[in-house]
């Protein structure tokens, strides 16, 4: 909530962090700055996806090491919306600071943040906010689109999976195996995470532990033993008695659009 003293022209931001301790600390360190109107948080990068889908922001303060997505890709997202809030990179390394300023960034503060070098990021950012603070107009920006790409660590090497060369999901505990046509790739997530924001973007889930794209169907099958099976061509996905019926119907949607199977 915006504190009674503050003045209606104050910055309206967003901070993300993972971890909730540093999170609430820096929350605090922007509510007690007289350029900040309204403090909003959010402990994950698809949650701060979501926020930033429901309002808009002045400016978002990014930590980058972050599980699922992390800070410079959800940066590099925002960056091509229409209107961008100001990005601010919040990190306990320097290394990333020349990725942090191509994708845009006003600044890049080093942990633990100084109030004195905090106020001069928010001196950046209110530079870099093109309209008049507090005016209220329509937002036309569009909505981001939701995970087009995942992390994968392997090797101490990052290598980054496009939602479209995804088959099929499958859950496997506290992560998601994805299932393309150079092999599975394992990312820490669980799966109905995934779901959400896929889901809207031609994912099924099948099974409790299965999600599907629904052009990689090329048929639905049984086995001997009468299980139903979507095939693709990395690998038929069990299909529950469950969600049979809703499969078949969006396969049935999305066949009026093209062909099921259409890359």
């Amino acid at each position: 909530m915006t504190p009674a003293h503050r003045p209606a022209t104050g910055l309206r931001v967003l901070a993300v962090d993972d971890v909730r301790p540093a999170l609430e600390e820096f929350a605090r360190l922007l509510d007690a700055s007289p350029d900040v109107a309204e403090t909003a948080i959010a402990d994950d990068p698809l949650g701060a996806l979501k926020q930033i889908q429901a309002g808009r922001f002045d400016a978002v303060f990014l930590d980058i090491s972050m599980p699922g997505l992390d800070g410079l890709e959800l940066g590099s997202l925002l960056s091509r919306l229409s209107e961008p809030p100001a990005i601010v990179f919040v990190t306990a390394h320097e290394r990333h600071a020349v990725t942090a300023y191509g994708i845009g960034a006003v600044d890049y503060l080093l942990k633990p943040v100084r109030a004195e070098r905090l106020a001069a990021a928010l001196d950046k950012v209110r530079r870099s906010v093109r309209s008049a603070p507090g005016t209220a107009a329509p937002d036309p920006r569009p909505e981001p689109d939701p995970l087009p790409v995942l992390p994968v660590e392997t090797a101490g090497r990052t290598r980054y999976v496009r939602r479209t060369e995804v088959f099929y999901v499958e859950a496997n505990g506290d992560y998601v195996r994805l299932h393309t046509r150079g092999g599975a790739h394992l990312v820490r997530m669980p799966l109905s995470r995934l779901e959400e924001y896929w889901g809207p973007c031609g994912f099924s889930r099948v099974h409790r532990g299965f999600l599907v794209a629904l052009d990689a169907v090329r048929e639905l099958h049984s086995d001997t033993a009468g299980q139903l099976l979507a095939r693709t061509e990395v690998g038929d996905v069990p299909v529950s008695r469950r969600h049979a019926r809703e499969l078949r119907e969006r396969l049935l949607q999305a066949a009026r659009g093209g062909p099921v199977g259409s890359a």
